[in-house]
């Protein structure tokens, strides 16, 4: 029970508008529970958090915060205090029990996780432990920073779904591939398609960082790449059935940009370049030459003269190094070029292709 004196404090500082007596009576009722936290049962335990929660509606900031770092460590803190100090709107109260309370449950932070704003969500992401669930919600609604503190989080279990969307979106994210890479709870398969879309810079750092256990596994899948890689890049490609679906989108004026561009980005290979081919009037064969070049300048100018977007552009770049990813800085030249190009050098450079291409074809049929 409360001391008599402090009871008759307690209730001259509720009904007093003095900030100062509140303040000093909320820290004197803290730590008054904390000396005895040790030796309290529920009962007593709820009593403190009753006077509590009356104290805390009425104090400042500042004080919250003090209060907020003070239980978030003590493993039988009031309950209702600690929910209401994480449900707090400033994320300086809210922060120490998100990150340390083991008095939250996984549905108090799921609740949280799905109504907050991005700092409560990069608290929490940084808790010892995480359900899969709640990582679930916290990479379906948080930014680059929580997703970053997710993959560092070696206390952090993820679903099969929640370690799909770590390596999807490192896809775009160098630093984000590195710890993603470094997980010991990512499956194989994962790790080959995180490896696949690496830059030569993330893969020699993972390798570097890597325990000799990971090591291996990073090595073996890296060949595994290789060998797919050779055998794709010797694979006879036939033309003809993306050929017919984009002719039949291109008839019913469907055929946009957008197309695509979603062709880029699901991997459509044929498709692609089938529309590219048809978007320059040039061969299926032609195009496929200019997306296997070991530089990207013949595509650049294909998209150019395809009167395409960079953001379509930047799609199609990745989908042409579906088996190893461009850098940033090989990005920025490929951009650099393709904002200097005019659509009209484009277009006769295209031209000239095309009256090549032909010229060739018809030495080989005269050849035979």
């Amino acid at each position: 029970m409360l001391p008599s004196s402090l009871v008759g404090e307690l209730e001259d500082a509720l009904s007093s508008g003095a900030a100062e007596k509140r303040t000093e009576t909320l820290r004197r009722v803290s730590d008054l529970f904390l000396g005895d936290a040790d030796r309290l049962n529920e009962e007593q335990i709820a009593v403190f958090d009753d006077v509590l929660m009356h104290l805390i509606k009425q104090v400042e900031t500042k004080a919250l915060v003090q209060l907020s770092t003070t239980v978030a460590t003590v493993s039988n803190a009031p309950l209702e205090v600690v929910r209401s100090l994480a449900q707090n709107s400033e994320i300086a109260v809210a922060g120490p029990v998100l990150t340390e309370s083991q008095r939250l449950t996984e549905t108090d932070l799921i609740e949280i996780a799905e109504s907050r704003g991005q700092n409560h969500l990069l608290a929490i992401s940084q808790r010892s432990s995480l359900s899969e669930s709640l990582t679930d919600v916290l990479l379906e609604r948080g930014q680059r920073p929580v997703v970053h503190a997710l993959a560092a989080n070696n206390g952090a279990c993820f679903s099969e779904t929640g370690l799909a969307t770590l390596v999807k979106r490192a896809e775009t994210d160098s630093l984000l591939a590195e710890r993603v890479g470094l997980r010991l709870d990512l499956p194989l398969n994962l790790l080959r398609q995180l490896l696949a879309r690496a830059t030569d810079i993330v893969r020699s750092k993972l390798i570097g960082a890597a325990s000799p256990e990971q090591q291996a596994h990073i090595q073996a899948a890296l060949s595994e790449i290789a060998e797919q890689i050779t055998l794709e890049a010797a694979k006879p490609r036939d033309y003809a059935k993306a050929e017919g679906v984009v002719q039949t989108l291109n008839l019913n004026g469907k055929l946009t940009e957008s197309v695509l561009r979603d062709f880029a980005v699901d991997a459509k290979h044929e498709e692609m370049v089938a529309t590219l081919s048809l978007f320059c009037g040039v061969s299926t064969e032609l195009m496929e030459k200019l997306t296997h070049g070991v530089r990207p300048d013949g595509l650049i100018v294909a998209c150019k003269a395809s009167k395409l977007s960079w953001t379509t552009v930047i799609a199609i770049m990745k989908a042409r190094y579906a088996y190893h990813s461009m850098s940033e800085a090989e990005l920025a030249l490929a951009k650099s070029s393709f904002l200097k190009l005019s659509q009209a050098a484009a277009q006769r450079t295209i031209r000239f292709m095309k009256v090549r291409d032909v010229a060739l074809l018809n030495l080989a049929a005269v050849a035979e």
